[in-house]
């Protein structure tokens, strides 16, 4: 973290962990000002790669499953990093941020995916470092949210995805049930920010601000799930996270034959389920009439709603899904699914 962002935040009455999560004594749902309808954020437990240099574009066009022509300094993207057989090594928001492009993604995936995507630059005039420190990330929430961003002078981007730039100031618009924000920029236009905020809002966890994603439907993969899915197993074609025409990248000709040649047997779902046990990405997913001896499903996130509720995204066998007879583990409970807030194909398996 930051070290000025983290004297910025202690002096705030908040705790700093190794892993860069930040909690408030008052933060969760017994916090009163919940009532307020606006919720703020720290959000360094995210990391960012800075990727630099006249052919930083064309290095990642030929990484990334997304079109990456296709950012600008008003338009962000979701995409993803995958092995040579399809399958997500990583996902990130990507984003133009001054000179460079930048990665978010969870910052504990930061050295390992610097790592891969640095054995592929060769000769290329492109650079990949770790920005994470080097910018202030803060999240907003909550149908009153717009008004006070609008308060600090700030543009309200009007599309999820979209972002605009006032006084140094990345205001970058999020997909969620209600609206939700992030702000990008250097510490001493944050902590202003942050201020004005935080008398109208309460604050929130890492674990809620992920609960934002899986109601939104956007998948994050961690350690625990890397080389797991094809981007389509996720719903990466249905959020703007993979390109069918950009030519060719790392793991393309599996992906482009999964959407051409075969036919899509598992994708991500929403899910609830009830248990004494968090459930974790990777925890597999079973349904016990299969006579398939690998697992139906995967978890993908599982964040808490209450005690003992999580809410899921989880990437399950279509069929078993349908059927209503998913549990967690071999014998555990039953999830509950819902299609995502943006939908399936009418083709199921598509």
């Amino acid at each position: 973290m930051n070290p000025q962002w983290r004297d910025f935040l202690t002096a705030r009455g908040a705790n700093t962990s190794a892993s860069d999560a930040v909690d408030f004594p008052d933060s969760g749902p017994g916090d009163p000002n919940r009532q307020t309808g606006c919720v703020l954020f720290d959000l360094s437990h995210l990391g960012l790669i800075a990727v630099r240099g006249e052919e930083a574009e064309t290095f990642l066009q030929g990484q990334l499953t997304n079109d990456i022509r296709e950012l600008s300094a008003t338009h962000t993207q979701l995409s993803s990093h995958c092995s040579p057989k399809g399958r997500m090594l990583v996902s990130f928001r990507v984003m133009r941020l001054g000179n460079a492009i930048c990665l978010q993604l969870p910052r504990e995936r930061v050295a390992d995916t610097l790592k891969r995507l640095r054995m592929f630059v060769l000769r290329a005039k492109a650079t990949l470092d770790d920005a994470s420190d080097d910018l202030v990330r803060i999240g907003v929430a909550g149908d009153r949210a717009p008004a006070g961003l609008k308060a600090l002078g700030l543009e309200i981007p009007r599309l999820d995805g979209d972002m605009s730039v006032t006084n140094g100031v990345n205001l970058l618009r999020l997909p969620s049930p209600s609206p939700r924000f992030e702000l990008i920029g250097d510490v001493a236009p944050l902590t202003a920010a942050w201020d004005a905020l935080a008398a109208q809002a309460a604050h929130g966890t890492p674990d809620e601000w992920a609960l934002h994603d899986i109601r939104a439907g956007i998948p994050t993969v961690y350690a625990e799930t890397a080389d797991l899915f094809v981007p389509q197993m996720t719903n990466m074609q249905l959020i703007d996270g993979l390109s069918f025409t950009k030519g060719c990248y790392a793991g393309q000709e599996v992906v482009a034959r999964m959407q051409y040649l075969g036919k899509l047997k598992r994708r991500m779902y929403l899910a609830e389920v009830e248990t004494d046990s968090r459930p974790r990405p990777g925890d597999e997913l079973h349904a016990p009439a299969s006579t398939s001896e690998q697992a139906n499903g995967r978890v993908v996130d599982a964040r808490p709603l209450g005690e003992g509720r999580y809410a899921l995204l989880a990437v399950v066998e279509i069929e078993a899904a349908q059927s209503g007879e998913v549990r967690l583990g071999e014998t555990g409970p039953r999830l509950r699914f819902a299609p995502p807030p943006y939908g399936f194909p009418a083709d199921a398996g598509t």
